[in-house]
């Protein structure tokens, strides 16, 4: 029978493998995104009247550019996993927030039923209290 170390062992190589390879793919993904938000700004701008984006455009771009950063988040979560085998509590508040400020630049708030606007409007509080939280332990433990 093997052994629990060398069992332990695979599995946590495994896993690094397995984190690698994610973030290979998420590095491909996010660069082709950048490409894609250029392509859309680009396309944005040459529209008559040139030079002015319309509102909507402007809504799709933020929208489209959050997601990007969303996805830079992420590589950063995966770049802290690597180097420490650790996921650091502060960037996984900061993607959902940004993931949350996307939610509420692209959602139309005259197709959104008001039940769904309480509960955006609650996760986003949930989340900022969360950050307020780790924040200050955090400060706790540089001061002591």
């Amino acid at each position: 029978m093997l052994s629990m170390t060398f069992v332990e062992l695979l599995i946590t190589r495994l896993q690094k493998l397995i984190v690698l390879a994610l973030a290979g793919m998420l590095a491909v993904v996010v660069v082709l995104s950048t490409v894609h938000l250029g392509v859309l700004i680009g396309e944005e701008v040459w529209k008559p009247p040139r030079g002015l984006i319309p509102v909507q455009g402007l809504l799709e771009i933020f929208g489209y550019f959050l997601l990007v950063l969303i996805g830079v988040e992420l590589l950063e979560t995966l770049k802290a996993y690597i180097r420490k085998d650790v996921i650091h509590v502060r960037v996984v508040l900061e993607v959902a927030l940004i993931a949350m400020a996307r939610k509420v630049i692209i959602e139309e708030p005259n197709t959104v039923s008001s039940l769904t606007l309480l509960g955006i409007a609650s996760l986003i509080l949930a989340l900022a209290i969360a950050f307020y939280f780790e924040r200050q332990a955090k400060r706790e433990s540089v001061h002591t």
